[in-house]
């Protein structure tokens, strides 16, 4: 599913929210985070080492995207998330977390790989390019990690840091901790959103927009 490049600007085309509400529909469970489940909770959806595509000192509103880069759905809600970073620049902060699913055969590589750009500072740049390219890669049964190291090489990465980083039980494992992170929150499947340690489960478009500005009324 694919969106013309003609309407990407604030606003968000009826066609991706209608793909993201369905998505988030069809993920949505009963129990949520609330203040009751204290800090211990909290720390679940963002924790100190969580990404963070925009870093906002002393943000009201933190926005956190459980997501797996080879997932159809992510990739239809990758233009709307891109939309709400610009149309909240300055004012929400917005963390990503690993969640690569079974079913996908290079899930786990493209988080690796990204993993390994962030250390030398290029996180923005790898998780732009899984999206940007998903429909060229995504599906495949071999593995596409030659493909996303060529990547590397084109943002100028340190080849012999990212080949060691993108192999190591280190990065394997920072992966996993996200993961496992999802799967104690409930986290089923991708894209799974959480507005200030809460599960958003937005039935409209209007529905994102207004929890958020809510938050940052608060």
């Amino acid at each position: 599913m694919t969106t013309s490049n003609s309407t990407r600007n604030l606003g968000v085309t009826a066609a991706v929210v209608g793909v993201v509400v369905a998505i988030l529909a069809g993920f949505a469970i009963a129990q949520t985070m609330s203040d009751s489940d204290g800090d211990g909770g909290e720390q679940q959806v963002v924790t100190d080492e969580s990404h963070r595509l925009d870093e906002v000192p002393d943000a009201k509103a933190t926005l956190v995207e459980f997501l797996d880069f080879e997932c159809e759905a992510c990739g239809a809600a990758y233009p709307f998330i891109e939309d709400l970073r610009e149309r909240y620049d300055g004012e929400l902060e917005f963390v990503v977390r690993y969640f690569p699913l079974e079913g996908h055969a290079n899930s786990r590589n493209a988080a690796h790989a990204v993993e390994a750009a962030a250390r030398q500072g290029e996180l923005e740049a790898m998780y732009q390019r899984m999206f940007d390219t998903q429909a060229e890669w995504g599906e495949q049964q071999e593995s596409q990690a030659p493909l996303f190291r060529s990547w590397a090489e084109e943002l100028g990465l340190d080849m012999g840091q990212y080949d060691r980083d993108v192999d190591s039980d280190d990065v394997a494992e920072r992966v996993e901790r996200d993961f496992r992170d999802g799967s104690e929150l409930d986290v089923t499947g991708t894209p799974t959103f959480f507005l200030n340690g809460e599960r958003l489960e937005p039935q409209s478009e209007q529905d994102f927009y207004d929890a958020i500005d809510a938050a940052l009324e608060d």
